[in-house]
């Protein structure tokens, strides 16, 4: 399975705010963009205005870097979503929502999307009682997630669950933190994931 292997706290310097891809390391005197709060490299300090493109750029690397897609599955997201009925940005998110992935890190199963791919791949989730090990594989409203019996003594599965418990969860999840379970009410709106992105300039960015 291809994946993205450059560091992530460059990620987050590049894109000028914190992505939050180490989890609760980004929250602590630890954190690297904390420490540099600019781009890297040796031009990294230096003032650069943004060309309209660049703007669209920035905006559409973000928001694959929140999920973790690499540039080729990002777009085959987009061509779906554009050929959706509705508002192509929404539906966009709408999907990256949607991935198995993205819905065991919002439960909470794991600190981060690349802690939640871990699982999903190595066989720890269930979907409905059946096992699904692909990251990519897409949730629909009223779905089950769970932790499969043998897993749910795992160690980072445990503290992820407690640390998430203690901020508690989105509203349209219903998550049984003791069952390491639990259900997509509905799957939320743009609006409602809070997500320091603009729709409307990745479209941009693809009908240039």
């Amino acid at each position: 399975m291809a994946r993205d292997t450059s560091p992530v706290c460059k990620q987050c310097r590049r894109e000028g705010l914190k992505l939050f891809l180490k989890g609760d390391r980004c929250l602590t005197d630890k954190c690297s963009f904390d420490r540099r709060p600019y781009a890297p490299g040796q031009h990294g300090q230096k003032r650069t205005k943004f060309s309209e493109y660049a703007r669209h750029l920035r905006e559409k690397q973000k928001a694959r870097r929140i999920y973790g897609i690499l540039e080729k599955q990002f777009a085959l997201y987009f061509e779906a979503a554009d050929a959706a009925k509705g508002i192509t940005g929404n539906n966009l998110f709408n999907l990256l929502e949607r991935r198995l992935d993205n819905v065991v890190f919002r439960m909470g199963f794991a600190n981060t999307r690349k802690g939640s791919r871990q699982l999903v791949s190595h066989s720890h989730i269930l979907v409905n009682g059946k096992k699904v090990n692909r990251p990519s594989y897409l949730i629909k409203a009223g779905d089950e997630i769970a932790i499969r019996e043998k897993s749910k003594k795992v160690s980072s599965i445990v503290a992820s669950l407690e640390a998430k418990g203690r901020q508690g969860w989105d509203s349209w999840l219903e998550v049984d933190a003791k069952k390491m379970a639990g259900v997509i009410k509905e799957i939320p709106a743009f609006t409602d994931l809070q997500l320091p992105v603009e729709p409307q300039l990745i479209v941009e960015f693809y009908s240039r």
